[in-house]
């Protein structure tokens, strides 16, 4: 099988047919942080589209977010569990982290923490990752998980490709360009006309007209 067709494919039908607009990136790791902002980018400029291949008027793209495990479970997870059902979360998880570190040896008289003892924080954090996994899919919230063998050049690397590819099959699925970015001209050609490029004079004129302070309307 190949992973990018089956994920663009789990992907499309929790768009479409499952109707989950907003799509979720959770890394259970700060090193791969980055790596949901590229997807938010990579995401957001392929797939958001005003128009099909047929020019036809469709006004369609998954909406991207990023997330951070173990964070935000305490903020978003609430929204994610209760709110309405309409998210689709990946989880990317790591199996090796580099330099183990244990919690201390201390509070052995205290029950509320006396358990976590000599633990990795690796291991404590796999743990939040499969637990909220667990509530996400019983309050029947759909997820997936990605996880890395290691955080190596090589398999963030793999990563970027897989989800290259898996954007591209999404475009296809969709039957959108995915490799233009119309909507991102005018505001590049508004910002030439406010900075007074030559040859944009016109739309700068315009948006400083459009800009215009109404003072009736200030406190």
């Amino acid at each position: 099988q190949n992973p990018a067709c089956v994920l663009a494919a789990i992907k499309y039908v929790m768009f479409t047919a499952k109707k989950k607009p907003m799509h979720v990136m959770m890394p259970y790791s700060n090193r791969l942080y980055l790596l949901a902002d590229w997807y938010r980018q990579l995401w957001a400029e392929s797939l958001g589209k005003a128009v099909d291949r047929k020019g036809n008027e469709i006004f369609t793209g998954p909406t991207p977010i990023k997330a951070l495990g173990a964070t935000d479970q305490h903020s978003q997870i609430q929204l994610y569990r209760e709110g309405p059902n309409d998210k689709f979360t990946v989880f990317l998880e790591v199996e090796a982290h580099p330099g183990e570190t244990r919690v201390p040896d201390v509070f052995s008289d205290v029950p509320g923490l006396a358990y976590l003892r000599r633990k990795k924080l690796s291991k404590l954090l796999t743990a939040e990752k499969q637990a909220t996994e667990y509530a996400m899919a019983y309050s029947k919230r759909p997820t997936a998980t990605i996880r890395f063998p290691e955080i190596s050049p090589a398999t963030v690397g793999q990563f970027i490709y897989l989800y290259e590819f898996t954007t591209s099959l999404m475009g296809e699925l969709l039957d959108i360009n995915a490799y233009d970015q119309p909507a991102v001209e005018l505001g590049k050609q508004a910002t030439f006309g406010l900075m007074k490029r030559e040859g944009y004079e016109k739309i700068g004129r315009r948006i400083r007209r459009f800009s215009k302070v109404d003072e009736q309307y200030l406190a």
